[in-house]
């Protein structure tokens, strides 16, 4: 039995269409991944199937009675504690709080205390209300808020912070707790992979695959799709395909199915080939001697020609941004050395005692969780954050190119165009034409970079970072926001990279695809690890 269904859905902003006539049905246990380009729609999509965004046209059915909870891809934190925000998921249990609080003071007041007949009237009703706050689970709820977080990663000190103070991916667990909280029938997550470090990610991948209800995931991770859902929702120039099975069965699927498209729109072409030939041959032949038969023959294979149910020419690659890095200098064979370095900030050690050394074309993958000083290992290594103590060395040829994980170094007034032109100079139509390579639309070259999506911010990084000839790449996050397309784009881009790459990501298909070297940091020190991501999992299990 459906959940939600979507029936000929039509969505457009204006004059840009959405989605285009997309039919849609979510069964009880569904487990739906939603993948697409960078601004196909999916987030769109999910809040359709969640009842928070309006249709321009068609029809959306929910069950009578269903629960839907959504999980928004940045959730902005406040000055409430997590173990509030996660109550905060059940407001009909603090409407019945605040309903016995009133009944309480009401009995309070003398003039009730006096009159037997309402003081009666007034403790029915309490019971009552009592009666619907224990049905709905209201003595329990604050220990299954609190029970939620610390299964997600919350220690005493995390519970007693407001969220603002909490880390993007604390906030995004504390905000997934506030979703279950609520024990709905269908769960919608836009993104939930988003700055959670691998454990964490495993971590929801367990809970999702313990819930009872329906799943739908828009995702980029290829990990977690293989790991979580069964049925692949394509979005694409606003219509939904279905694909059974996980994300690589889809993408194996997919290839079998344009392979075969391709096919038969070969064999279509030659019959209209065929077709078209005889036409002109009977035209020619009814020029020469008037013959109503040539004619009616010719009209026949057109006709032929207008009744075939036309293939689609299959595009096999869409367009993707052009990204090459390459060096303006080799660079030695030594890139950099971290000797004793240590850093702290106020009275909080973050990394204590690390040394190691960077070699020409290596690529070294950054892991640990979330807080233990991965990206501050990144910047002392860029050069971006001076240690506390010890010494760094890069080699003299060197050039660092720099991609932080929050725009921080982005002006937010500037236009793609003119942060371009700031990096290097250029003629504006090149500019934009090396822009409208990065797949940037006309329009979006001249709106401020603050109105931009994440993964239109990421690819004018990545531009930027291109331009800068750098030999030795420090990447934090470089796969935040983009789609599965982009993110294969760059991990092409650094594989072939003659160079030096230093990845901190979360991202273990491209810890494991590129990465030769894994560095862990965790509890203040780094420890390095021989091969990829998989490798580095054995390695530990091993050493448990």
């Amino acid at each position: 039995m459906s959940v939600v269904s979507l029936v000929g859905v039509h969505k457009s902003y204006g004059t840009w269409p959405v989605l285009q006539g997309v039919d849609l049905m979510v069964p009880d246990s569904a487990r739906i991944g939603i993948i697409g380009p960078n601004g196909a729609g999916k987030s769109t999509l999910l809040r359709i199937i969640g009842g928070t965004e309006e249709v321009n046209e068609g029809e959306v059915v929910r069950r009578r009675g269903v629960t839907v909870s959504y999980l928004e891809q940045n959730p902005e934190g406040d000055d409430r504690t997590a173990e509030v925000w996660v109550l905060a998921g059940r407001p009909d249990i603090a409407a019945l709080d605040d309903e016995l609080r009133a009944l309480e003071a009401e009995l309070a007041r003398p003039a009730v205390m006096s009159d037997l007949a309402k003081m009666d009237r007034v403790l029915t009703k309490q019971q009552a209300v009592l009666d619907r706050w224990v049905e709905a689970g209201g003595p329990g709820l604050a220990g299954e808020a609190r029970s939620l977080l610390q299964r997600l990663g919350f220690d005493d000190h995390d519970l007693t912070i407001p969220t603002t103070a909490l880390s993007g991916g604390q906030r995004k667990l504390a905000a997934f707790a506030a979703c279950l909280i609520r024990d709905p029938d269908l769960l919608l997550l836009d993104e939930p992979e988003t700055h959670l470090d691998a454990d964490k990610r495993e971590l929801l991948e367990d809970v999702v695959a313990e819930f009872p209800g329906g799943v739908v995931t828009v995702s980029h991770d290829r990990y977690l799709l293989d790991d979580t859902v069964n049925q692949i929702a394509e979005l694409d120039r606003g219509a939904v395909t279905m694909w059974p099975g996980t994300y690589s069965a889809y993408a194996v699927a997919k290839e079998l199915a344009l392979q075969r498209q391709q096919r038969i729109w070969v064999t279509q072409q030659k019959e209209i080939a065929r077709l078209e030939a005889a036409i002109a041959r009977f035209e020619l032949w009814a020029s020469w001697v008037p013959n109503e038969r040539h004619i009616r023959q010719a009209r026949n294979k057109q006709r032929q020609i207008d009744q075939m149910d036309k293939v689609d020419r299959p595009v096999f690659e869409r367009r993707k941004m052009a990204l090459e890095l390459r060096p303006a200098d080799r660079g030695g064979q030594r890139i950099a050395r971290l000797r004793d370095v240590s850093m702290a900030f106020d009275d909080d050690p973050v990394l204590l005692d690390v040394s190691f050394d960077v070699y020409r074309r290596e690529r070294l993958g950054v892991v640990g969780p979330n807080g233990a000083g991965k990206t501050v290992l990144g910047r002392i290594l860029a050069g971006e954050l001076e240690a506390t103590s010890g010494e760094r060395w890069v080699g003299p040829s060197v050039r660092i190119g720099y991609l932080e994980q929050g725009f921080q170094s982005q002006d937010p007034a500037l236009t793609p165009v003119e942060t371009v032109r700031k990096t290097k100079a250029m003629y504006e139509g090149e500019a934009v034409a090396l822009l409208a390579k990065f797949l940037f639309r006309y329009d979006q070259m001249r709106t401020p970079i603050g109105s931009l999506s994440g993964g239109e911010r990421t690819r004018l990084e990545l531009c930027v970072l291109m331009l800068s000839g750098a030999n030795c790449l420090v990447l934090d996050e470089p796969t935040n926001h983009l789609d599965i397309e982009s993110m294969e784009v760059l991990e092409g881009a650094v594989e072939s990279f003659d160079g030096t790459a230093i990845l901190i990501s979360h991202d273990r298909y491209l810890l494991d695809r590129l990465c030769d070297r894994i560095l862990e940091v965790r509890d203040g020190d780094v420890k390095s690890f021989d091969g990829g991501y998989d490798d580095w999992v054995s390695a530990k299990a091993a050493a448990v």
